[in-house]
């Protein structure tokens, strides 16, 4: 087991680490999607959630990435934190995903603008990926993210682009341009629906 797994390890799901701030922060979170659903804006509330859930699925597939490795997590998280959900999830980082789909979903323009010519929906899949990798980039660097295997690391940042990220843009904005609240709710549901059958099944195992 590395280093960086042993240190995120002894933070996951301890308690002693718990943060008041992780209150209003959750509040945050829930005014966000509150006032979407005040406005029964369905394309930015699904989209938003979509994104939630595609994250949820790396957190889980990454934390059984470190059980049978029993090496390390594809990433880890170390940083200070309110709580520890997976060895590469902190609750901060949940609430952060949480809210990147509201934004990125409220700053999509009609289908058919064009962007230097081009679709815009790859174009800001691209553009928000990448954003979202050098973040994590820099947040390597700072140590509270780390990456202990050597085809995941800014040196090369390709699969991090996507596998991490691109999958979640996708997602969202596939969601959001859904024609129907009944056909978001059914996506959105699946995503979701798998996540939980996956915590419930692997954590009863302690594979999480």
């Amino acid at each position: 087991m590395t280093e960086h797994a042993q240190t995120a390890l002894e933070l996951l799901r301890d308690s002693s680490q718990f943060k008041w701030y992780v209150i209003p922060l959750l509040l945050i979170v829930v005014y966000i999607y509150a006032t979407e659903v005040e406005r029964r804006n369905w394309n930015v509330l699904f989209a938003g959630l979509a994104l939630w859930g595609m994250d949820l699925f790396n957190e889980i597939w990454n934390s059984l990435v470190f059980h049978f490795t029993e090496r390390a997590p594809v990433w880890g998280a170390t940083g200070s934190t309110a709580y520890q959900l997976l060895i590469g999830l902190n609750i901060e980082i949940c609430f952060m995903f949480a809210i990147m789909g509201v934004a990125a979903a409220k700053m999509l323009p009609p289908k058919e603008t064009r962007i230097f010519g081009l679709p815009n929906r790859p174009v800001l899949i691209a553009v928000n990926s990448a954003a979202a990798v050098g973040v994590e980039i820099v947040l390597n660097k700072m140590g509270v993210l780390t990456w202990d295997w050597g085809w995941w690391q800014p040196s090369f940042p390709f699969l991090i682009f996507l596998i991490g990220y691109v999958p979640f843009f996708v997602a969202c904005f596939w969601v959001h341009d859904l024609p129907t609240v009944r056909g978001k709710a059914i996506a959105v549901g699946t995503i979701l629906g798998i996540d939980a059958l996956a915590i419930v099944i692997f954590g009863s195992l302690g594979w999480l």
